[in-house]
């Protein structure tokens, strides 16, 4: 595990020698796609001078803007890709040559490794090689649009293909700065309403947007628990992301949720949280299952009964608390009691292993139970809908002004501002 978690996401460990031959071929490419920017700004240009209509002007102008973001995307594309093909190429043939010279049967659990790792590499060769033929889509849907004298609509279909390029570099850029031991496994998102105003409708409005945060990175949300609330809302809620880097993409969002009502009284104004939810994020173990070595006499297993009559459902649900540092998990998504017990236990092996790892320890029974913080404690994030519209992210000083767009799952701002902050 130790050797799989000092890599990034797309590319683990770049080799220190890539950064010369990077920036010279930045450089180079920056100079080609100059000439093509001057062409395509100066085709506008003389477009809209032949335009005598005032509306198809204000067109023109919105093509102009169009073809600037395809210019920008592609540009970046045409800097970044091919180096990242070279470098990811390369280590893809490494983990090749070390399969056909190692015994896969001498050490299953290696060559298990090996293989994952393999696999890795060879799905990130063909994600920038994917990315490769979307930047040549998008310019030469721009170069019909030209040739079809401005047509509207190609340049609409070249800017999607430039999103998806821009899409794809982003989750590549952001992943290289995922070097924490479990960033790299999925995640398991626990949601939990508070206590205050309407805190079970805005626990379901995170959860949606976890949902649709996944969604757009092209990946689903499966939802395992759920306990719904009389007025609508919900309890609290339980989703599984089963793909990789979901808990390094997620673990930012750990913390309470606010929203957020100011209301004006005369000339001051009063500020009301008006709903809140907890959120925790447990790294979700895909590949394998972790070894760790839990005592039974430290854990406290409540009994369905208990369980059951505190959540108000029939399903099996179990409870385990760590007696050494008073954290607890559940599970009740699950169809026996067994299931359950050994979702639970997986869950708090890997809080622990978190928690440890943050303590700087090696063993999850060095854990200082005065040093674990409570995450349902702690702000991360608040949401303003009057009379200011503005999210506002606690841990990293982010503000942004649309809370719907947050809420409709366009996270990835905040989560790349999370990222940054645990590099400095």
């Amino acid at each position: 595990m130790a050797s799989m978690a000092a890599k990034p996401a797309f590319v683990r460990k770049a080799a220190a020698t890539s950064t010369t031959s990077f920036c010279s071929k930045w450089r180079g490419s920056k100079r080609k796609s100059h000439s093509l920017t001057q062409l395509l700004r100066y085709s506008t240009i003389r477009a809209s001078h032949s335009m005598d209509d005032k509306n198809k002007v204000y067109k023109q102008l919105g093509l102009f803007s169009l073809k600037k973001k395809i210019e920008d995307a592609v540009l970046r594309a045409e800097m970044l890709a091919p180096t990242a093909l070279e470098l990811e190429e390369a280590r893809r043939n490494k983990q090749e040559a070390i399969i056909r010279d190692y015994n896969l049967w001498d050490d299953p659990a290696k060559s298990n490794e090996i293989l994952t790792k393999l696999g890795d590499s060879s799905k990130v060769v063909d994600s920038l090689k994917d990315l490769t033929y979307k930047v040549e889509e998008a310019k030469l849907i721009t170069q019909l649009a030209e040739i079809d004298a401005i047509n509207f609509g190609l340049f609409k279909q070249a800017y999607n293909a430039s999103l998806d390029v821009s899409k794809v570099l982003d989750q590549y850029e952001m992943s290289k700065l995922l070097k924490g031991p479990y960033d790299m496994e999925g995640a398991c998102v626990i949601i939990r309403a508070g206590s205050e105003g309407y805190s079970e409708i805005w626990a379901s409005r995170l959860l949606s947007m976890y949902i649709k945060w996944a969604k757009k990175q092209g990946y689903k949300g499966r939802v395992v628990e759920k306990c719904h609330s009389p007025n609508g809302g919900i309890r609290s809620a339980t989703i599984e992301f089963e793909f990789e880097f979901a808990y390094g993409f997620l673990s930012g969002e750990k913390g309470v949720h606010y929203m957020i009502r100011s209301s004006s009284n005369g000339s001051a104004l009063q500020e009301s949280s008006s709903a809140s939810a907890g959120v925790d994020v447990i790294p979700l173990f895909l590949n394998h299952v972790s070894d760790q070595q839990i005592d039974d006499a430290d854990l406290i297993i409540a009994s369905p009964s208990v369980l059951e009559e505190e959540h108000s459902q029939a399903k099996p649900s179990v409870r385990i608390q760590h007696i050494p540092t008073g954290i607890s998990v559940h599970s009740s998504g699950e169809r026996s009691q067994f299931a359950n017990k050994i979702k639970a236990l997986n869950r708090l092996k890997a809080k622990l292993l978190v928690i440890a790892w943050e303590q700087g320890i090696s063993t999850v029974n060095d854990i200082k139970r005065d040093a674990v913080g409570d995450i349902w404690q702690k702000d991360t994030r608040k949401y303003m809908s009057h009379p200011h519209r503005l999210v506002e992210d606690v841990k990293t000083g982010i503000q942004l002004p649309d809370p719907n767009s947050v809420l409709d799952g366009n996270l990835e701002t905040l989560i790349g501002a999370h990222i940054n902050t645990r590099q400095s």
